[in-house]
Parts: C-alpha cells; sequence; structure tokens
C-alpha cells in the first residue's frame, strides 16, 4: 500500500520539487510534483480518462475534487470554470501544498484546498451543497473506507449535482456501480476506456 493514503506528509522541501508538462482538457501546463503524493511521476492514465470523458462542468458553482493530490482535476475545473468556486481536497499537507503552489502557477485564483476533515466539518457547519464532484478515489484504502468516504461526499451533492468517478474495472468499478444504485443513487457507466470506467452518479 504507498504512503500517500496513509501519512500526513508534511509540504516538500525545494529539493524535493519537480517540474512535469501535463495538458488538462486543453490546457498545457507545468506542474510541481514530488515524492509521497500520487501519481509524482506524471499525469496518471485514471485521471487522464476522467478529464477526456467527463462533460463540460457548468459556468459557475462550488465544485470538489475529492483526493486532489497534486491537483490536475482541481486545477481543470478551475480553468474550464473560472467563475466557480473550486475545493481540492486531500488528507496530506504536502498534497495541498502542491495544489496550492500549481494553482499559483497556472494563474488561477478560484481554488481553496482544504484537509479533508476540516472541508467536511465546513461543508456541514455552512451547508455547502457541491454542485460538481469529479474524483480518482483512493479505491487502494479498501472497499469499507472508499464507501464511506463516497458516502460522505456525495451525500453533499445539490439536488441537480453530478458527481464523476474514475475507478479501475478490475479494482471494482462495476461492484461499485451496483452498490451505489443500492444505495439509491442514479449511477451508471458513461465511458470505459483502457481499463477504467468513468462513473456518474446523482440524486434519483
Amino acid at each position: 500500500m504507498t504512503d500517500q493514503y496513509f501519512t500526513n506528509a508534511a509540504p516538500a522541501e525545494e529539493s524535493e520539487l519537480r517540474r512535469i508538462d501535463v495538458a488538462l482538457r486543453g490546457h498545457d501546463f507545468r506542474a510541481w510534483v514530488s515524492d509521497h503524493v500520487f501519481s509524482a511521476n506524471r499525469l496518471d492514465l485514471g485521471t487522464r480518462q476522467l478529464l477526456a470523458e467527463a462533460p463540460t462542468p457548468p459556468s459557475s458553482g462550488t465544485f470538489v475534487d475529492v483526493g486532489c493530490g497534486w491537483g490536475p482535476i482541481a486545477l481543470a475545473m478551475a480553468l474550464e470554470s473560472p467563475e466557480a468556486q473550486v475545493w481540492a481536497v486531500d488528507v496530506t499537507d504536502r498534497a495541498l501544498d502542491l495544489t496550492r503552489r500549481n494553482a499559483t502557477a497556472a494563474g488561477v485564483s478560484n481554488i481553496t484546498a482544504y484537509r479533508a476533515p476540516a472541508a467536511l466539518a465546513k461543508a456541514h457547519s455552512e451547508n455547502v451543497r457541491f454542485d460538481l464532484i469529479w474524483s480518482n478515489p483512493p479505491v487502494r484504502i479498501g472497499k469499507k473506507a472508499l464507501r464511506e468516504l463516497l458516502t460522505q461526499w456525495l451525500n453533499l451533492l445539490a439536488d441537480e449535482g453530478e458527481a464523476y468517478l474514475v475507478v479501475q474495472r478490475n479494482l471494482g468499478a462495476d461492484s461499485l456501480i451496483s452498490w451505489l444504485c443500492e444505495q439509491g443513487w442514479d449511477a451508471g457507466k458513461i465511458a470505459s476506456k483502457k481499463g477504467y470506467r468513468i462513473i456518474r452518479v446523482a440524486r434519483r
């Protein structure tokens, strides 16, 4: 199990930072990355498939990237919908620091990075509802923990909100869709590409 799921790594020292070139839904960008954050050497295949297949987001609203890592999904949402407020949520300070660095480097001011417990507390205390959730969720934390995580965030969807998740087929994407439907969600596959399912979730 990779340690970024369980260890709150401190922000990277300058000597630990690297730059990689990425394309985010038509926006070419040079991103800061470091070790101890998911996909620290490239834009991972699952995120690439999500960004390729998810429909155009609303022009405004409150969005969240759950498990933001160094921030590619949050950046894509913020660049595509500059009037939206984008929450970038992760469990490690290193991931959040990288996301903030990358938002600054991209010239976007509509991303706010939060540690997951603080984000959930803020959403509940301020009655925040999300118009859009995009996530490459941490499947390897285990089925029970993953379902708990998704339930926490999906319960914060606005009435007309939508979530788009990317999950590998061989890591339980189809069983996750079935489980979401059993829980009362309108869930289904919108694309299947290179071993990944893109899953849309909304309220019934």
